[in-house]
């Protein structure tokens, strides 16, 4: 990027431009063009575009001594310690090494350029790979892959637990340069819950929020889904996880026979494997609706559902989608590994 702007420089001076606009149009000081131009007198047109080596001082670690760093940063803490620190592994490497001392700075910049951080950990569930798995995986990728069908559309359901909190003393507002202060106690005030809907072929969505979300709950929302959202469609496909009042039996326990079967019959349930929510393409949207939304302190029920609803409002006049990527074709791509092998049947002689 350097060479390129002093090959500007030089053509632009060749072209009788002054040194000022050459600076504004290049994006230098007037310094470096004038240093540029003197190289290229004195010493010619490659010192002119070449790099000047820049004064510092030596590396403290050597690549020996890099390659310490990782195997410490990497192998367990020391007894009594969560984990590795920038001051722990300055005074290891102090131990393992010729240096008198290390700063946790020039340890913690090495890690940097390594892209190493053993301070971080992150959960993960690292789901077995079943026939049932992948048989699950690919019946709601192919549901996504199909042409919009009004009359049997796709919708994909899920919840959010939220907890009510208030203020104990009235927040200061922000101002310029100071940003608004919050008080660090605060006040429980229960708990309620979101439940929300994505439509996989049109963009629209519905949050619904609850006091708990129990199974009675659950089919209350599976009426809705029915009869206010969509009254017109023969047949709607629900793809959820597989919590537990996520079933059937949770209509019959809160309608009569016919109601629940009444509503059931215009229901079909698509269930993604266990531990694999990320296949619910409405994680993408509870992941909007609480950074666009719900990241902050609601201390009531009442607020949580008129922000809600106004956050509901404005995403679907925005036309907001969800565009998704991931298919039965890329599956079997990226994951033909973890597919389970058809088993080989030999034929029993009569």
């Amino acid at each position: 990027m350097r060479q390129v702007k002093r090959a500007q420089i030089l053509l632009a001076a060749d072209a009788q431009v002054s040194d000022e606009r050459i600076a504004a149009d290049v994006g230098v000081g007037t310094s470096t063009v004038y240093r540029t131009k003197q190289h290229f007198v004195e010493d010619g047109l490659a010192r002119a575009l070449s790099e000047t080596p820049r004064p510092g001082a030596p590396r403290k670690l050597s690549a020996s001594d890099e390659a310490r760093l990782v195997a410490v940063a990497c192998s367990a803490p020391p007894a009594g310690r969560v984990r590795w620190t920038l001051d722990l592994l300055a005074g290891e490497l102090v131990r393992l090494t010729t240096h008198a001392r290390l700063s946790k700075a020039t340890v913690g910049r090495r890690l940097a350029e390594m892209k190493r951080k053993p301070w971080r950990e992150k959960m993960w569930c690292i789901p077995t790979v079943s026939a049932e798995y992948v048989a699950r995986m690919e019946d709601v990728l192919a549901l996504y892959a199909e042409p919009p069908d009004p009359r049997r559309p796709v919708v994909c359901f899920d919840e959010t637990p939220r907890q009510l909190i208030g203020e104990t003393r009235v927040p200061i507002q922000v101002q310029p340069g100071t940003p608004t202060r919050v008080d660090y106690e605060y006040v429980r005030r229960g708990t309620a819950n979101v439940f929300l809907f994505v439509d996989v072929h049109r963009p629209w969505r519905h949050a619904k929020v609850t006091d708990h979300r129990t199974g009675l709950d659950f089919a209350a929302s599976m009426r809705d889904l029915v009869d206010e959202h969509y009254p017109e469609a023969p047949r709607i496909r629900v793809v959820l996880d597989n919590l537990s009042t996520h079933s059937a039996a949770a209509l019959y326990q809160a309608f009569e026979p016919a109601e629940a079967r009444r509503i059931l019959s215009r229901l079909e349930f698509h269930f993604t494997p266990k531990h694999a929510s990320w296949l619910n393409m409405v994680e993408i949207e509870i992941g909007v609706v609480v950074q666009q939304c719900l990241d902050r302190r609601i201390p009531d029920k009442a607020l949580l559902v008129a922000e809600i609803a106004a956050w509901e409002h404005r995403r679907n006049s925005e036309h907001a989608g969800i565009t998704w990527l991931f298919t039965v074709d890329r599956a079997r791509e990226k994951l033909a590994r973890l597919y389970p092998r058809p088993a080989s049947h030999t034929p029993v002689a009569a």
